[in-house]
């Protein structure tokens, strides 16, 4: 069966993180409260890498069961990372951990102990900055994730499949990504094709179309597109998203359209369930 090998230092995995940071990303999400969806977009991307190196965390200190590259998209493409990883591809997770761009402080609502909660401050680990400038030329991005996700199959055969996780919120101004995300699903270790999961940030509000098993509800030939070119969700995978309460059925898909604060998080949660460490 396939997208069951174990992930260890000697047989990591890794993720492909394709962020948009075209200039409408700086328009206003969808929700209850006003953010930009670079800022969203940002923060929920920080907070995952910050909880993978809590997930991998040994008393030796941060174990290398993941490698991972953040693409940034818009006026240029490339490393999206700040600080000591700028410029930087595939990074290994100890690296990642020891090396944000800076600790912001941050306010969180904790338990006071009697029924309550107070606020505290605690120090968040920033490695992505909120980005909105230029064209959106997916493109070209896809095609740098694809050349890094031909290099990890060559160097690491028997891994875990890469998984590619794009977050977009506009059409593509470089033209039809149909070939190049081909491309990237047909890549494959022996465990199994590469994944490609898409995400759609919406702007303007109404209810996310999450996990969807087919295109009949999506609203427009980008949204079945994005659909299109979205890989199916492995079983572990719709295993975790139905214990998140979320339905899923025998052809749904890694993608996420029309997507709130809560879905983007979610998402990102569930594209990056992989196998059990060892």
């Amino acid at each position: 069966m396939p997208y069951t090998a174990e992930i260890s230092r000697a047989n990591p995995a890794c993720f492909v993180f394709v962020v948009d940071q075209s200039t409408s990303m700086e328009d206003q999400i969808g929700g209850e409260f006003v953010q930009r969806k670079s800022q969203v977009v940002s923060d929920a991307m920080n907070r995952l890498l910050y909880e993978l190196t809590l997930k991998c965390a040994k008393e030796e200190g941060v174990r290398d069961y993941f490698h991972v590259a953040v693409i940034g998209y818009g006026a240029t493409v490339g490393s999206a990372f700040a600080g000591p990883l700028a410029g930087r591809d595939m990074v290994p997770l100890s690296e990642i951990a020891s090396s944000p761009a800076r600790l912001e402080e941050r306010t969180k609502k904790t338990p006071d102990g009697a029924g309550g909660l107070v606020e505290q401050t605690v120090k968040f680990p920033v490695w992505l900055d909120p980005v909105s400038d230029g064209g959106t030329p997916m493109n070209q991005a896809l095609s740098k994730a694809r050349h890094l996700v031909e290099q990890w199959v060559e160097q690491h055969p028997s891994s875990f499949p890469p998984v590619v996780l794009h977050l977009t919120d506009g059409e593509s101004t470089d033209g039809d990504p149909t070939e190049v995300t081909r491309g990237i699903m047909s890549l494959l270790s022996t465990d199994g094709n590469a994944l490609l999961f898409n995400l759609h940030v919406s702007g303007a509000g109404g209810t996310p179309a999450t996990f969807p098993d087919n295109d009949t509800q999506l609203p427009d030939s980008f949204s079945k597109m994005l659909f299109g070119i979205s890989s199916p969700l492995p079983e572990h995978m719709k295993n975790y998203a139905r214990a998140q309460g979320l339905s899923t059925g025998e052809g749904t898909r890694g993608f996420v359209y029309n997507a709130d604060v809560s879905s983007i998080v979610q998402f990102l949660d569930i594209g990056t369930r992989a196998s059990d460490l060892r």
